[in-house]
């Protein structure tokens, strides 16, 4: 197996939590990961994204390349939009609906792309575009949209629900991990 996942968002959202959870997960398996973050003025709400390379050969690089990611996991519509180029022929891409407005938008010095849905959905091999933030808040806590996105791609991985709630309680402070588990099945569902 051999999976090029890139987990994308914005400072702020748990993309790095999301790629942490996931990295361990498939160490814990026994696969071979490489993990690369890129922080964008992160704290103050730039973009964020993770290359998480997973497979049962070895893995050199750690950069995922235009053209080859399998799944993209998007916790923003515009970081879906930003990223498209990345996702490979067939690819899926799971996208949470929520838009946050970068600043340019904000202080009117250009618009929001109103092309992004239709260019996402001609683009994906097959989109998953949903509102997890919704789900999330049901959940517990809106914080939890890494999870319920996590959730909802772990059908497109090689792990079963039942792994992917021990690595929850490996890697969650103790007082979120319930609320984490129920995002992360509210997502799988969704």
């Amino acid at each position: 197996m051999k999976k090029n996942i890139l987990i994308v968002g914005v400072g702020g959202q748990g993309t790095l939590l999301a790629s942490v959870l996931l990295g361990n997960l498939a160490l814990d398996k026994g696969f071979d990961v490489k993990l690369s973050e890129v922080h964008g003025m992160s704290q103050r709400g730039g973009d964020v994204v993770t290359h998480v390379r997973i497979s049962d050969d070895r893995v050199f690089s750690p950069l995922i390349e235009k053209g080859e990611a399998d799944i993209i996991i998007a916790f923003e519509k515009l970081e879906a939009y930003r990223w498209l180029p990345f996702l490979a022929e067939g690819g899926v891409m799971y996208v949470n609906e929520q838009q946050i407005m970068p600043m340019p938008v904000t202080l009117g010095q250009v618009d929001y792309p109103e092309e992004a849905d239709e260019l996402i959905a001609k683009t994906a091999g097959r989109l998953i575009s949903f509102d997890a933030r919704a789900i999330a808040e049901e959940a517990g806590s809106g914080k939890a949209v890494n999870v319920v996105l996590l959730g909802a791609a772990s059908r497109d991985l090689p792990f079963s629900e039942d792994e992917w709630m021990k690595v929850i309680e490996s890697n969650v402070k103790p007082k979120f991990v319930e609320l984490n588990k129920v995002a992360f099945a509210r997502g799988a569902k969704a």
